[in-house]
């Protein structure tokens, strides 16, 4: 098991070529409907916001922000001033406020939506205002940035080709143990949030479910000054855990599951037969159990009938 602290990222070079100019800012400007535009935020250090997101935070008629204390910070470190209106969106109030958001921008406005940290809507309010902007027609774009499920990813050491995020996992023992038995056979990494008191008890589901050496990478105070991630199997983080006080804000990168050897296609004939039970026809069930287990269709086709 091994752990590192890391630096801030370093700064744009100074000679980097500017941005052109979104068509959504061009029809903005010359005076067409409004839209509205999901802007990421730092998810630790301030340093990381974009240039674009101090503009927009500057001039947009509307700023949405999940904790209005906690924009408030943001802007401040930024030496920002917000000219337009702050209003609070969040979880609890985003089903009553969203007619009337989505309203200011078919009349025109221009509506920055903000979390607390990381792209909107990601794990984060935000998903029920652009899936009505989408229903009515209106445009929404984004100020991409930084990303806590992709950094935690990059610095994990674990496959990156191919990932499934699954946010915060259920608090309740029981449905906890049923989510990771879903995941029981996935094969891409994976990314999960939780909170540091939370942690132990779940590092301890996924040794339970996943197995002891399964490996995988805590990663807490991303971008921030305490920047740690701590890699090796899962008996070694359940360990670290607990016996460290953990704090700050925590994602978890899991290894998929390794591929199962296919086995003879006689193991498999039951499942075949379960299928066909269930009114498949038996060309279809034989496909979908070859499939997954990675056997011969023609030897378990054959194997099928010779059971018979």
């Amino acid at each position: 098991m091994d752990s590192d602290q890391s630096t801030s990222p370093a700064p744009a070079s100074e000679n980097a070529a500017p941005a052109e100019t979104a068509p959504a800012d061009a029809a903005q400007a010359a005076g067409g409907p409004g839209r509205i535009v999901l802007a990421a935020t730092p998810i630790g250090n301030v340093g990381d916001a974009s240039a674009r997101l101090i503009e927009l935070l500057e001039t947009a008629d509307i700023v949405a922000a999940e904790d209005t204390r906690r924009l408030h910070r943001l802007v401040q470190s930024l030496g920002v001033t917000v000219a337009g209106r702050v209003i609070s969106y969040h979880e609890h109030n985003e089903a009553a406020k969203t007619a009337d958001l989505l309203d200011q921008v078919r009349s025109g406005k221009t509506l920055v939506m903000v979390t607390d940290a990381g792209m909107p809507s990601v794990s984060d309010p935000g998903f029920r205002l652009v899936e009505g902007a989408v229903a009515a027609g209106l445009t929404v774009t984004a100020v991409p940035g930084p990303s806590a499920v992709l950094t935690a990813l990059a610095l994990s050491g674990l496959p990156t080709d191919r990932f499934c995020f699954e946010g915060f996992l259920p608090r309740k023992a029981g449905e906890r143990a049923s989510r990771l038995a879903d995941l029981d056979a996935e094969r891409r990494t994976m990314v999960f949030f939780e909170a540091p008191h939370r942690l132990e008890p779940m590092l301890r589901a996924l040794h339970e479910r996943f197995g002891a050496d399964r490996r995988a990478a805590v990663c807490r105070e991303l971008t921030k000054t305490y920047e740690e991630v701590i890699r090796g199997t899962l008996r070694e983080l359940l360990e670290w855990a607990e016996t460290n006080e953990v704090r700050g804000e925590i994602a978890v990168v899991v290894g998929g599951a390794p591929e199962r050897e296919p086995g003879r296609p006689e193991d498999h004939v039951a499942a075949v037969n379960a299928l066909i039970a269930q009114g498949i026809r038996l060309k279809e069930a034989v496909a979908a159990v070859a499939d997954d287990t990675r056997v011969s269709k023609r030897e378990l086709y054959a194997a099928v009938l010779a059971a018979r």
